[in-house]
């Protein structure tokens, strides 16, 4: 078997605070998997005593890991840009429900799911979390789509029964025993980059009969779990109405809340709910764009990690109006800017305002790099596959891209220190990249060593 080699500049998070540049580089990928990754690749390929086929990236070039978006309604792609002059409730009802009630079409279910992994693979997405419909037949399109074009994914099959238009809801016997074929059936096509995870819509649209059942489901199968939680103050209120208790505790007491479930939005978690995510290992899929058009409010990212919380990030199509996670970390850059401000200003404009945030370093915003860290390795862990991809470290699938920062809309045109700071040069590609860089610029895209794109 022939190892791959991608020999130039390297980046990748090894952890929130650390972003590891390697700007002369190797990775080592053979049968989709890394086995070396360093900076003396001469000595290494001496020493492999392999044949090797060799990727040379120019000083333009980079490689870094895929990103991972945990949180992507794949059914509402034809919905972008629709409806965010409304709140989230009433935005359901008007543009979301109509929309996903026509994939029981398993024809049209088709051709949009087609467009959608298309979309997200040539915008980065090596891993996608995705929420598909009540439709058992048309979640199994979209899950055999993502394999057919190797993207990595988890496929929600989504069950609600109650609370929902008459025309788009289930009886809670038909969403018990359609969550469980589903898994079975998914995890019978034995796929190694696509599984089930399963999906309660959100507590609002599921008795606590049926999460209680799908929890079962999902410990019985040991799958994944996503749904979502505290997005809108109206939403959050209804919740405590309806249930009498905190909304994190609906979740917790229905057995949902686990190591391997991720909940998307969080924006009005309390802290008690906070240390129920913690206790439990409960991830969040942070969603700044669908928060911010939804006018659901803004999420402090940096309180939920001070938490003890692990986050990743969110797309939230068609919410988010961008299907591409590389606009989502500069929104989450923006939402953390904004919260500073806000803080910064109180403080100095009120003083008997100083308590509402410990104001310390650790309230500062966010930085790219932390943001990056969340896009990559903080997707992976909050979708409990960090073991697996996130990062380039030996033993982990190569799910990687390679990113051309000479072309439009970024204009590099080599302006480099000649190679007297060369990890500065190659942080200033990341930056401009993050900032200013979209699909374009992603040359190729890799899943378990495969090029997808």
């Amino acid at each position: 078997m022939s190892t791959q080699t991608f020999v130039g500049q390297i980046v990748h998070s090894k952890s929130l605070n650390e972003l590891e540049v390697i700007p002369n580089g190797f990775v080592a990928v053979s049968g989709g998997k890394i086995v070396a990754v360093g900076s003396d690749y001469s000595t290494w390929k001496q020493a492999a005593g392999r044949e090797v086929e060799e990727t040379l990236l120019s000083p333009s070039q980079f490689v870094m890991p895929g990103f991972v978006d945990c949180h992507i309604h794949a059914p509402q792609m034809p919905n972008l840009g629709l409806g965010l002059d409304s709140p989230l409730l009433e935005w359901l009802e008007k543009y979301t429900f109509p929309m996903e009630s026509r994939y029981r079409d398993t024809a049209f279910a088709q051709r949009i799911y087609q467009k959608v992994v298309e979309t997200t693979i040539r915008c980065g997405t090596t891993l996608a979390a995705y929420f598909a419909t009540n439709h058992k037949e048309s979640s199994i399109i979209l899950a055999k789509e993502a394999i057919r074009q190797g993207q990595r994914a988890f496929i929600g099959k989504v069950s609600s029964d109650c609370n929902c238009p008459s025309y788009y809801v289930e009886s809670s016997d038909e969403a018990v025993s359609e969550a469980r074929d589903f898994v079975k059936r998914i995890l019978e096509l034995k796929s190694e980059i696509v599984k089930p995870i399963v999906t309660p819509r959100f507590a609002l649209s599921c008795t606590e009969s049926l999460m209680g059942s799908l929890a079962k489901i999902a410990k019985e199968n040991n799958v994944n779990i996503q749904s979502h939680i505290s997005e809108n103050l109206s939403e959050v209120q209804v919740a405590e109405e309806m249930f009498g208790k905190l909304y994190a505790q609906v979740y917790k007491d229905a057995g949902l809340l686990s190591n391997k479930t991720v909940m998307a939005h969080a924006v009005h978690l309390k802290d008690q709910e906070l240390k129920i995510f913690k206790e439990t290992g409960t991830s969040v899929a942070h969603c700044p764009a669908s928060n911010t058009n939804l006018l659901s409010g803004m999420c402090d990212v940096k309180r939920i990690i001070n938490a003890g919380v692990t986050v990743g990030l969110g797309t939230d199509v068609s919410g988010g109006h961008n299907p591409s996670i590389k606009d989502a970390l500069v929104r989450c850059l923006d939402i953390s800017n904004h919260l500073h401000f806000v803080r910064t200003q109180s403080i100095k404009g009120c003083e008997e305002q100083q308590n509402i945030t410990n104001f310390n370093n650790e309230s500062k915003p966010l930085t790219y790099q932390q943001a990056i860290y969340l896009a990559t390795l903080g997707g992976a862990e909050a979708l409990a596959v960090d073991e697996k991809v996130g990062n380039f470290i030996v033993g982990k699938s190569f799910d990687a891209l390679v990113v051309e920062t000479d072309s439009f809309p970024i204009f590099n045109c080599g302006l480099q220190s000649e190679g007297k700071e060369p990890e500065r040069d190659l942080l200033r590609l990341v930056q401009q990249f993050i900032y200013s860089g979209d699909d374009r610029n992603i040359m190729k895209v890799f899943v378990n060593g495969r090029q997808i794109k």
